[in-house]
Order: C-alpha cells, then structure tokens, then sequence
C-alpha cells in the first residue's frame, strides 16, 4: 500500500493497520485515503459534529491542520477561548502541555484530547517536577530564604525584612509544574506578559530575595535584562550539577538550564547576513531566542507580538523573523505586499508540534463520534486546583 503524498509506512494487521509517520505511531481502521479524501472526511466529521467539537489549532502547526482549526492561536489564549465555548469535545492541534492546559481550564462538561499523544514539548521536559522539587529543597535550605508555602497569605508582598524565593513557570511547562508554583505562592507567565509577572515576583521575594524562573532560561534571561537586572545576578540552575555557590548567593534570577529547540537554533550571523542583502530589512524575533539575538533584532516579542509586528510593518518591508517556519511562512502568504522570510533558511518545524498530521486528527474525530474517549488528557483535579491557582495570580496581574 503506497503513501499519499507523506512519508508514512503502513502494515496490515488483519481488518486493522498501523501507520507510522517519522517519530510516531497511529494504530485505527485502515485508511487508504488521498490527501483530498483525508480532508473530506475531516470536514465532513466536523459539520456532524457540529458545535458539539472545537478544534484548536497552535500557530506553529502545518497549514493542512491550520485548514481544519476553528480558533487559531497561542496556547494560553486557545486553552481560555475553549473553556469559554459550547462544545464537548475539545480537540488541540497542539503538544501535550498545551492540551493539559485546556483541560485545567475547562468545564466539567468538555473532555480535551490530542490528536496524537507523543506531540511533547522539548523545552517542557527539560524541567520535571521531581528535579525542580530537588532544586527547591537545596535552595531553601542553603539560602535560608522562605519558602512562600509556609506564610500566612502565600501572595502578600515582602515586609519586615522578609526575604522569599518565589518560583515562576513559563506557559510552556507540564501541569504538574504549574501545581508545584501554585503551591508555593509562585505564578504562570507567557511570553507576552513575564515582565509584569517578574516584577509582581521580586515585589513578593522581597530586596534580598529571589525568583527560581523555570524552564527557559532565555525568556527570564531577557525578560530580566530588559527590566534592568544586570546578567552578574542571574546564574544557571543545572540539575545533578553542583551550583556555584558565590553565584547563588548574588543571584537575583536563577535560571533553569532549559530552552526552545526552535529558536537557540537564530543567531546573529543570519541577522547579518540577511541585513548586507537587504540593508533596511526590519527584524523581529521571539523572546525565547538567545541574549545576542535579542540585542540584534530590531523588535522581540510573542508570538502575537510578531504577527502584529509584520501586520503594522510598512508596505514593500523585508522582514526576517525569528520564529516556527509554519508560522513565518503563513505570515508571509497573509501578506503579500511584504516580504517575511525566516532567519534561519534551513530551519525545520517544531518537530513536536510536526506529529500532529491529518491522519492523527481524523483518527480521534472518527473514534470522538464513535462515543469513545480519544486520546483524551485529564489533569488529576488536586494537580488542576493547584495549577489554576497559579494561573489566576497570573490574570489578576495588570499586563
């Protein structure tokens, strides 16, 4: 049975196959469909469906999931969107945390699932929750600062000379990671709001106190240089490694080691390269790219940041931008008066996000109207409660 169209190896298993496409694996009825077919068959499950389904899709995804995606976005807005809707059956054409974090948001009445259940985050596993209690533990105990759990309003800011460390998660983390800052008095930031989340951190540390930032290092690194924190009060957390201790103790931000596969691959040769070519190029690129990057660019911001950037940029623009190909490349089709191109001309999509094909999504449609439970994802509700609390700091703070 040849392909149609994707790399894909398919094998018979009696009135079953299994279809195997780079790095996962689907097993349901065997589909020997035309990439036209597979579509048809989408819309098709959709229109039954009605308002009972929403699908989500992520702005990094393919355009042949884009083509099927409801409500278009970034993770948080998507996860608040869907919560807000009518329909039962939530499908996010996302990665796994994205799909945690519709699920903690969501009512009673909705299940969540995900397409394909291998779509991860690279940067989410690089901080899991027993590394970041380990780190935890070692800091409270060599810094003797307190640990926010242990104070009478977790929330309140510093006084009296109290000095706190304050944890904060990026969005871009596992649902047991934003329980564990729940817990201990800490908040959720986004790309576009983790300023005001760091500034609402050290008002809660206290002078002498401060922010364990987890898991992208770049994020809070820039985050706090732009705000003014001065890179010799900054240090790297690296699991199983011992920290240097004279760094820690002048340390206002401590990092964790992680960051995005995507963008660590932008660096300033391409800013160069692309500005002896096109000498009036603008360049926009995201905050999770490395320091130099940001420092070079012209404008750093989220991703919504970037497609209003492009949007407002002046007719007849060349404009590199440091992001996920599929979305600079949409920006692109959606502006045909400009020229947007990536910095990276090899770059590769998220290959997580990549293990969301149409395949995968017609598979959980099909078993979705079925009446079963595809792929569903389901936070434990003591984790859920936890997360939302962090979650709410994160709302209730001015942006």
């Amino acid at each position: 049975m040849a392909s149609k169209g994707w790399p894909c190896k398919i094998v018979l298993r009696g009135n079953e196959m299994t279809l195997s496409l780079p790095m996962c694996d689907i097993t349901g009825q065997a589909l020997d469909l035309s990439e036209e077919e597979l579509h048809q068959r989408i819309d098709a499950i959709k229109k039954r469906l009605g308002k009972d389904l929403l699908i989500l899709g992520h702005h990094y995804q393919r355009d042949s999931i884009v083509q099927h995606a409801d409500l278009l976005g970034d993770s948080f807005l998507l996860s608040k969107l869907a919560s807000e809707s009518q329909a039962s059956n939530i499908v996010f054409c996302g990665v796994h945390f994205m799909a945690e974090s519709a699920d903690i948001l969501s009512r009673e009445t909705q299940k969540v699932s995900l397409p394909n259940l291998r779509a991860g985050c690279s940067m989410a596993d690089m901080a899991n929750l027993e590394q970041v209690e380990d780190c935890w533990k070692e800091l409270i105990a060599e810094s003797g600062l307190i640990d926010p759990k242990n104070r009478v309003d977790q929330c309140a800011p510093a006084e009296g000379g109290e000095a706190c460390l304050v944890p904060v998660t990026y969005m871009n983390s596992s649902a047991e990671l934003k329980a564990f800052v729940g817990d201990h008095g800490g908040v959720v930031c986004t790309s576009s709001n983790a300023t005001g989340v760091l500034e609402w951190a050290f008002e809660r540390a206290g002078p002498e106190g401060k922010v364990l930032f987890f898991p992208d290092q770049h994020l809070g690194r820039n985050t706090g240089l732009a705000m003014g924190i001065p890179e010799e009060k900054m240090m790297i957390w690296t699991p199983d490694e011992s920290p240097d201790r004279e760094r820690l103790e002048d340390a206002r931000i401590i990092l964790w080691h992680g960051y995005c596969s995507v963008h660590r691959r932008f660096n300033t040769s391409q800013i160069e390269e692309l500005r002896e070519t096109e000498p009036d190029a603008l360049v926009v690129v995201h905050p999770e790219c490395r320091r130099e990057v940001v420092d070079a660019a012209d404008a750093v911001g989220s991703t919504e940041f970037i497609r209003q950037y492009v949007a407002d940029a002046p007719s007849g623009s060349t404009i590199g931008v440091g992001t996920e190909i599929n979305m600079v490349k949409r920006l692109d089709s959606d502006h045909p008066d400009k020229k947007v191109q990536c910095l990276d001309p090899l770059v590769c999509p998220c290959s997580t996000m990549y293990m969301i094909h149409p395949t995968y999504l017609l598979d959980v449609l099909q078993r979705i109207e079925a009446g079963e439970e595809a792929n569903r994802i389901v936070v434990p509700e003591e984790t859920a409660v936890s997360a939302r609390n962090a979650l709410s700091r994160m709302l209730s703070i001015p942006s």
